[in-house]
């Protein structure tokens, strides 16, 4: 299975388990994490949710080559992702994330959405739209600026350059650095706390901090992916991919 998920003592685990392909998200992969997440919101039972990779990469974002098989562009918010976005950024209970290795696109914007995040000290994050003639996804567009300021963002977002695990550190993008071999009992020790707190208190206060953006985030996510699918049909990302699959680089200057 390309995810692993189980349930124990109260916590849902969501794993990404596709080493082979760097844990490149197919389309089966987000929607076997979206009916997760819904699964874990109706259940009781369920006090909190982790989600974590390898050791050696969290996940490379999207599998290029199933992306571009999918639903006509212009149907972005239909396909998969949408449901694993939507349900993510939804879930009304604690979400941890543990992150070891490269964390690739939405492998770092998911992160904007969780309610608690480590990160391991050969982390590395990404946002390589702009290099693939795409935009931001997932809201990032918002929540970054909000998070680490737009200079920062601004860096990250249009050079679309990776940065360490202690940049993201400094930034706030996540809120501790441990060292790999601790980072999953670390992050499942947090996980377990909040499932032994009173889950209705957790509830409300995680509503509250979301409850002046939660509206916006369904907003933009909208304005996103209809830039992102229209941009899919463009030349530019017509360009990048093929220079992508060709292993060459991207030549971007005959476009205006």
């Amino acid at each position: 299975m390309d995810i692993l998920t189980s349930k124990a003592n109260h916590i849902v685990t969501i794993e990404f388990n596709r080493p082979d392909k760097k844990n490149a998200i197919t389309s089966a992969m987000y929607q076997t994490m979206a009916d997760a997440l819904k699964d874990a919101e109706s259940d009781a039972s369920v006090r909190a949710i982790l989600f974590i990779g390898k050791p050696e990469i969290f996940t490379a974002g999207n599998s290029l080559e199933d992306f571009m098989k999918g639903a006509p562009q212009s149907e972005i918010g239909d396909r998969p992702v949408a449901h694993f976005m939507r349900n993510l950024s939804q879930a009304t209970k604690p979400v941890v994330a543990a992150v070891a290795g490269n964390a690739v696109g939405i492998g770092t914007t998911m992160l904007m959405h969780c309610d608690l995040v480590y990160a391991a000290d050969n982390a590395k994050f990404s946002m390589p739209f702009s290099p693939l003639g795409l935009c931001p996804e997932f809201a990032s567009s918002m929540l970054f600026p909000q998070i680490v300021g737009y200079q920062r963002a601004a860096e990250k977002l249009l050079l679309g350059e990776a940065f360490s695990a202690d940049e993201a550190l400094a930034m706030g993008l996540v809120s501790k650095v441990l060292p790999l071999d601790e980072l999953h009992a670390f992050a499942r020790g947090q996980a377990a706390k909040l499932a032994a707190l009173p889950a209705s208190s957790l509830r409300v206060t995680k509503a509250l901090m979301k409850s002046s953006q939660s509206a916006a985030i369904g907003a933009r996510m909208q304005e996103e992916n209809k830039h992102f699918g229209a941009m899919l049909n463009a030349p530019e990302a017509k360009e990048a991919f093929s220079a992508f699959f060709e292993k060459r680089k991207a030549d971007f200057t005959k476009f205006a």
